[in-house]
């Protein structure tokens, strides 16, 4: 993982090159109190004030200094440092005029890296920025450590990351917070866990599917519940996808991703909540013992399922592990999950689909996604859709034969398993960048992490 802790330290006058943030409007009037050779070398490079453009300035003698395009520079958004971070070189930098706020996490971000797979990786140094906000320093570090372990995660192939391998990274950041593991496979997920383990049923036993919890907390603090969508790989099963959807589908453990990463800030930052993680970890592949369209299972609640696709195989695992959520009597269910192509269809791949049973829950989450500029969209829970799964041999089906309203009818499922006294929010999300944006490459994203930190925070913090 990238080393963030050392890339944004406190300003004590240390020696470092400047940072100007302007936009469009203010370029002009920065400009005209400037000398020749500066106008000059911005006119050279073609520097507009647009955000993500970097041009360098010339001193008097040997010094320099950088101009960074802004989308408002009387208040830097996320990202407004991201491209200055990626495209400088290693040194020390200082802004002028302005304090970074949240741009701190785009500077950071900016330098995410990727590189476990390259032979020869980048020999850029560090870009470290000095602040005047010393209370910014650690949440800004945070946020992009989750962020980062949600990416490295996600961009990890399947042939390195099976449900094992995710159970090391729970363990990993349990025994780094203090918190209990318990792992159920075997015979007794069968028993207890049932859809878990018909969906991760066709694996190979060194890939045999499991349900991944840790607990921490005091017990007399508010209970929390933090689910994650674990299939680490998606052939689609018996339904098996074809090659362009198979391609990334190393990224379908992208839930489990988000909430590993949140569960490890709430644990960082010591929030007083009792906190129950669940990943049910599972490979959804193809084999002799593959559970089979038509096939009838019974949930870990009791309902029966008939399984009308094999590729709707998410909503199955976490049926059974919001079953377990709820049993612990939680104050609140978060759960995480690649879950749907309809929710990208109807809102793309930068808005997480979000669907919540308590409307008091989706505006709290709602408002911290537009504090943390981690934006969601919320989709209704429409309760006339339960038709649109209903079985003719089973209490239900987990796929609809329609083609309409995929996502919805999805968190419908999920809904069915999680009483309507607890409150439960449900975010269905891409995990991942097909583009690159400055501070954002192609691969792993976290797309809803930050909304949801906020809205912890907001609930449970100082």
């Amino acid at each position: 993982m990238t080393d963030f802790a050392s890339l944004l330290q406190p300003d004590k006058g240390q020696s470092a090159t400047s940072l100007h943030p302007v936009d469009k409007a203010g370029l002009e009037p920065w400009l005209a109190g400037q000398p020749d050779r500066v106008r000059q070398a911005v006119s050279a490079q073609g520097f507009k004030g647009e955000a993500a453009q970097v041009a360098l300035l010339p001193g008097e003698k040997a010094e320099w200094s950088v101009l960074v395009g802004v989308g408002d520079s009387a208040s830097l958004g996320s990202w407004c440092l991201a491209k200055a971070a990626e495209w400088l070189p290693e040194g020390s930098y200082r802004l002028v005029g302005a304090s970074a706020g949240a741009a701190a996490l785009g500077w950071l971000l900016g330098q995410y890296r990727f590189d476990r797979y390259k032979s020869e990786p980048s020999p850029k140094g560090p870009r470290i920025l000095l602040t005047d906000e010393p209370a910014r320093i650690e949440e800004s570090i945070l946020l992009a450590a989750a962020t980062g372990l949600v990416r490295d995660l996600v961009n990890l192939p399947a042939s390195d990351l099976g449900p094992a391998e995710l159970e090391s990274a729970v363990r990993e950041v349990a025994s780094a917070g203090g918190a209990s593991v318990t792992v159920t496979q075997g015979e007794k997920l069968r028993r207890t866990f049932p859809m878990i383990a018909a969906v991760g049923q066709a694996a190979e036993p060194a890939r045999e599917p499991r349900l991944i919890e840790f607990e921490w907390g005091d017990r007399a603090h508010p209970r929390v519940a933090i689910v994650g969508k674990g299939v680490v790989f998606d052939t689609g099963g018996l339904d098996i996808k074809n090659a362009s959807g198979m391609r990334i589908m190393k990224k379908d453990m992208g839930g489990a991703a988000h909430a590993l990463a949140l569960a490890s800030l709430v644990m960082k930052a010591r929030l007083p909540v009792r906190l129950h993680l669940l990943i049910p970890a599972v490979e959804n592949a193809i084999s002799g013992s593959a559970f089979r369209p038509g096939d009838v299972l019974r949930s870990r609640k009791g309902l029966t399922v008939e399984i009308g696709n094999t590729d709707a195989e998410g909503r199955l695992i976490l049926a059974d592990a919001l079953t377990k959520a709820v049993e612990g009597e939680p104050e609140l269910i978060l759960d995480f999950a690649t879950l749907t192509g309809a929710a990208r269809v109807a809102l793309g791949p930068d808005l997480p689909a979000l669907f919540a049973n308590d409307d008091a829950l989706a505006a709290d989450l709602l408002s911290a996604a537009e504090a943390a500029g981690d934006p969601m969209w919320r989709m209704p829970l429409w309760k006339g859709y339960h038709e649109l799964f209903a079985s003719d041999v089973a209490d239900f089906s987990n796929a609809s034969e329609s083609p309409f309203a995929g996502a919805v009818t999805a968190a419908l499922f999920l809904g069915k398993f999680v009483p309507d006294g607890v409150p439960w929010a449900h975010l269905d999300t891409f995990a991942w960048r097909a583009t690159a944006k400055p501070g954002r490459p192609k691969g792993g994203e976290a797309l809803g992490l930050r909304a949801a930190w906020g809205l912890l925070k907001a609930r449970y913090g100082a």
